[in-house]
């Protein structure tokens, strides 16, 4: 394009539709490495900073990773009102463990991660994203399968946050986007307990993922909340689903949440408050409706699977 200088020959391209692609500059490698189970880079971008991509998939950066954390973790958190032990399955960056223990409720907070490379390599050149979460003395990081831990514990929990990698056929989460895994989650949450998910994108050619997530959570929860998050270098507005047997707030105070916030958090937040929150849970009225019209279900028999890997070349 004329006018344009492009200051990298190195790129992240990520397929996001068979018609279109995300394209990141990176700058310099950090980490590479092929684990058992996943493609692993560590990367330097020349927008975003540094940012860990699994399969060929962005994970999270370092300059826009709190527009997805902080949702992914402090609705949850409000809804109950003063967890006291959280689940976290995936996370390997360890940011959504980070914002888990700003709750200065929180007396236990467990990771579950099935890739400890990974896990280590976050630790060692993340640091701006985990800001020492993995030392904190309520944190436990286990390293293993999720299905596997969730059935050997009888730990309840307040809440159970699910951030795990997309569903792609050759990663090691698909299975982890079903019923059956939802229901595990479910018997394993305390009285008034609450399960996040991160459900995939919202733009609407993808966003039929998210719709069958949502009502995936709903075949087992009887109450579930759609919400969003506009996340810059994920190509779209990114989806989670809520769900509890109790109600949600879908129009709640910002003042009364802020109030709580203060009494109950260490602060820090940058994108998150009660003004925030009451935008998170309007959701828009497409989504509702898709959401509404939905009958699919995910099963082990018939898991989700997410639209193709990316590729690292010049």
């Amino acid at each position: 394009m004329p006018g344009s200088q492009l200051n990298a020959d190195l790129w992240v391209t990520e397929y996001i539709t068979p018609w279109d692609v995300y394209s990141h500059g990176v700058t310099r490698v950090i980490a590479h490495e092929k684990t058992a189970f996943q493609d692993m880079y560590i990367i330097e971008t020349g927008a975003y900073g540094k940012a860990l991509v699994l399969d060929g998939k962005w994970q999270s950066s370092t300059e826009d990773e709190f527009l997805y954390h902080e949702p992914l973790v402090h609705p949850a958190c409000v809804n109950h009102g003063a967890p006291s032990t959280v689940l976290v399955l995936g996370g390997g960056e360890g940011a959504t463990l980070r914002e888990v223990l700003k709750w200065n409720t929180v007396k236990r907070a467990v990771m579950v991660d099935i890739d400890g490379v990974v896990v280590d390599a976050c630790k060692r050149h993340l640091p701006e994203m985990h800001q020492g979460a993995f030392d904190d003395p309520r944190t436990e990081v286990v390293i293993g399968d999720a299905l596997d831990y969730l059935d050997a514990s009888a730990s309840q929990w307040d809440v159970i946050i699910s951030d795990l990698s997309d569903p792609i056929e050759e990663g090691p989460s698909f299975k982890l986007f079903t019923r059956e895994y939802f229901d595990t989650c479910r018997r394993a949450l305390a009285p008034g307990g609450c399960l996040v998910v991160q459900a995939g994108p919202l733009a609407p050619p993808e966003m039929a993922l998210h719709v069958r997530l949502v009502n995936t959570v709903h075949s087992v929860f009887p109450t579930v909340v759609s919400y969003g998050s506009h996340v810059p270098t994920y190509a779209s507005p990114w989806g989670f689903a809520l769900g509890t047997h109790e109600s949600i707030d879908r129009h709640p105070d910002p003042a009364a949440v802020d109030a709580l916030l203060r009494a109950r958090t260490t602060g820090g937040f940058r994108m998150f408050d009660g003004m925030a929150l009451l935008g998170l849970m309007s959701t828009f009225k497409h989504i509702r409706d898709a959401i509404a019209a939905e009958t699919r279900v995910y099963t082990l028999a018939d898991p989700p699977r997410f639209f193709g890997q990316g590729v690292a070349g010049t």
